[in-house]
Protein backbone atom coordinates (compact mmCIF):
# COMPACT_ATOMS: atom_id res chain seq x y z
CA UNK A 1 0.00 0.00 0.00
CA UNK A 2 1.39 3.28 -1.16
CA UNK A 3 1.44 6.75 1.05
CA UNK A 4 -1.46 7.82 -1.24
CA UNK A 5 -3.59 5.16 -0.70
CA UNK A 6 -2.88 4.78 3.18
CA UNK A 7 -4.51 7.98 3.62
CA UNK A 8 -7.09 7.87 1.13
CA UNK A 9 -8.04 4.72 3.13
CA UNK A 10 -8.66 7.28 5.89
CA UNK A 11 -11.01 9.40 3.69
CA UNK A 12 -12.75 6.29 2.96
CA UNK A 13 -13.46 5.43 6.52
CA UNK A 14 -15.07 9.33 6.59
CA UNK A 15 -17.03 8.98 3.90
CA UNK A 16 -18.28 5.57 5.68
CA UNK A 17 -19.57 7.72 8.64
CA UNK A 18 -21.23 10.27 6.44
CA UNK A 19 -23.12 6.91 4.69
CA UNK A 20 -23.58 5.63 8.01
CA UNK A 21 -25.64 8.73 8.52
CA UNK A 22 -27.36 8.91 5.56
CA UNK A 23 -25.40 11.46 3.83
CA UNK A 24 -23.75 11.04 0.60
CA UNK A 25 -20.74 9.51 1.45
CA UNK A 26 -17.74 11.64 0.52
CA UNK A 27 -14.47 11.86 3.05
CA UNK A 28 -11.69 14.02 3.69
CA UNK A 29 -8.48 13.78 5.61
CA UNK A 30 -5.87 16.81 5.54
CA UNK A 31 -2.64 15.20 6.15
CA UNK A 32 0.56 17.52 7.11
CA UNK A 33 4.26 15.84 8.09
CA UNK A 34 2.69 12.41 7.57
CA UNK A 35 -0.43 13.15 10.19
CA UNK A 36 -3.90 13.92 9.53
CA UNK A 37 -4.41 17.55 11.07
CA UNK A 38 -8.40 17.56 9.86
CA UNK A 39 -10.95 15.22 9.04
CA UNK A 40 -14.32 15.80 7.42
CA UNK A 41 -17.06 13.97 5.64
CA UNK A 42 -20.21 15.57 4.35
CA UNK A 43 -22.94 16.86 6.82
CA UNK A 44 -25.31 18.32 4.65
CA UNK A 45 -28.78 17.22 5.74
CA UNK A 46 -27.17 16.91 9.40
CA UNK A 47 -26.73 20.47 9.71
CA UNK A 48 -28.72 21.76 6.79
CA UNK A 49 -25.36 23.54 5.67
CA UNK A 50 -24.71 23.35 2.17
CA UNK A 51 -21.44 24.05 2.57
CA UNK A 52 -20.92 21.39 5.04
CA UNK A 53 -19.46 18.87 2.68
CA UNK A 54 -16.32 16.74 3.76
CA UNK A 55 -13.50 18.96 1.84
CA UNK A 56 -14.66 21.69 3.40
CA UNK A 57 -15.15 20.42 7.12
CA UNK A 58 -11.43 18.91 6.96
CA UNK A 59 -10.22 22.30 5.82
CA UNK A 60 -11.45 24.23 8.56
CA UNK A 61 -10.85 21.68 11.02
CA UNK A 62 -7.04 21.90 9.64
CA UNK A 63 -7.12 25.28 9.95
CA UNK A 64 -8.17 25.24 13.43
CA UNK A 65 -5.70 22.68 14.69
CA UNK A 66 -2.61 24.59 12.86
CA UNK A 67 -3.35 27.99 14.15
CA UNK A 68 -3.98 29.56 10.73
CA UNK A 69 -6.14 29.62 7.77
CA UNK A 70 -2.92 29.11 5.33
CA UNK A 71 -2.40 25.34 5.14
CA UNK A 72 0.80 25.45 3.07
CA UNK A 73 2.54 21.66 2.87
CA UNK A 74 -0.81 20.18 3.71
CA UNK A 75 -2.14 17.12 1.01
CA UNK A 76 -6.14 17.18 1.22
CA UNK A 77 -7.24 13.26 0.64
CA UNK A 78 -10.92 13.09 -0.45
CA UNK A 79 -12.83 10.48 -1.76
CA UNK A 80 -14.49 12.47 -4.65
CA UNK A 81 -13.40 14.71 -6.93
CA UNK A 82 -14.19 18.21 -5.63
CA UNK A 83 -16.97 20.81 -6.74
CA UNK A 84 -16.72 24.50 -7.52
CA UNK A 85 -17.22 25.92 -4.04
CA UNK A 86 -14.06 23.14 -2.60
CA UNK A 87 -11.33 23.62 -5.19
CA UNK A 88 -11.99 27.40 -4.96
CA UNK A 89 -11.79 26.98 -0.88
CA UNK A 90 -8.74 24.96 -1.54
CA UNK A 91 -7.23 27.47 -3.53
CA UNK A 92 -8.06 29.93 -0.76
CA UNK A 93 -6.18 27.67 1.68
CA UNK A 94 -3.27 27.28 -0.18
CA UNK A 95 -3.51 23.50 0.09
CA UNK A 96 -0.11 22.44 -1.57
CA UNK A 97 -1.61 19.03 -2.89
CA UNK A 98 -5.26 17.60 -3.96
CA UNK A 99 -5.34 13.63 -3.99
CA UNK A 100 -9.09 12.22 -4.79
CA UNK A 101 -10.13 8.58 -5.59
CA UNK A 102 -13.38 9.47 -7.96
CA UNK A 103 -13.95 11.70 -10.54
CA UNK A 104 -17.42 13.17 -10.60
CA UNK A 105 -18.47 14.12 -14.23
CA UNK A 106 -21.58 16.32 -12.68
CA UNK A 107 -19.73 18.59 -10.77
CA UNK A 108 -16.28 18.27 -10.68
CA UNK A 109 -14.24 20.63 -10.54
CA UNK A 110 -10.37 19.55 -10.36
CA UNK A 111 -9.70 18.34 -13.95
CA UNK A 112 -13.27 17.17 -14.78
CA UNK A 113 -16.26 20.37 -15.85
CA UNK A 114 -13.45 22.81 -14.74
CA UNK A 115 -9.69 23.05 -13.44
CA UNK A 116 -10.01 25.59 -10.37
CA UNK A 117 -6.84 23.93 -8.49
CA UNK A 118 -4.72 24.58 -11.88
CA UNK A 119 -5.93 27.47 -13.26
CA UNK A 120 -3.33 29.96 -14.27
CA UNK A 121 -5.30 32.91 -13.54
CA UNK A 122 -5.62 32.29 -9.96
CA UNK A 123 -2.62 33.27 -7.39
CA UNK A 124 -2.12 29.87 -5.75
CA UNK A 125 -2.06 26.60 -8.00
CA UNK A 126 -1.76 22.86 -6.02
CA UNK A 127 -0.87 19.57 -7.18
CA UNK A 128 -3.51 17.22 -8.19
CA UNK A 129 -4.03 13.52 -8.74
CA UNK A 130 -7.32 11.72 -9.37
CA UNK A 131 -7.84 8.08 -9.10
CA UNK A 132 -6.08 6.96 -5.75
CA UNK A 133 -8.37 3.61 -4.98
CA UNK A 134 -10.70 5.17 -7.69
CA UNK A 135 -12.81 1.67 -7.03
CA UNK A 136 -13.22 1.59 -3.91
CA UNK A 137 -14.00 5.68 -3.90
CA UNK A 138 -16.70 4.96 -6.74
CA UNK A 139 -18.02 1.82 -5.52
CA UNK A 140 -18.86 3.78 -1.89
CA UNK A 141 -21.26 5.68 -3.79
CA UNK A 142 -22.72 3.67 -6.10
CA UNK A 143 -23.76 1.43 -3.41
CA UNK A 144 -25.15 4.45 -1.57
CA UNK A 145 -27.49 5.84 -4.45
CA UNK A 146 -28.62 1.95 -5.58
CA UNK A 147 -29.90 1.70 -2.13
CA UNK A 148 -31.46 4.90 -2.29
CA UNK A 149 -33.13 3.76 -5.57
CA UNK A 150 -34.05 0.45 -3.94
CA UNK A 151 -36.23 2.21 -1.02
CA UNK A 152 -38.18 4.73 -3.79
Amino acid sequence: MTKDERWMSEALQQAELAGAEEEIPVGAVAVLNNRIVGRGYNRTEALQDPTAHAEMLAITAAANALGSRRLEGVTLYVTLEPCCMCAGALVLARIERLVFGAWDPKAGACGTLYNIPQDDRLNHRLLVEGDVLQEECSAILSNFFASLRKAD
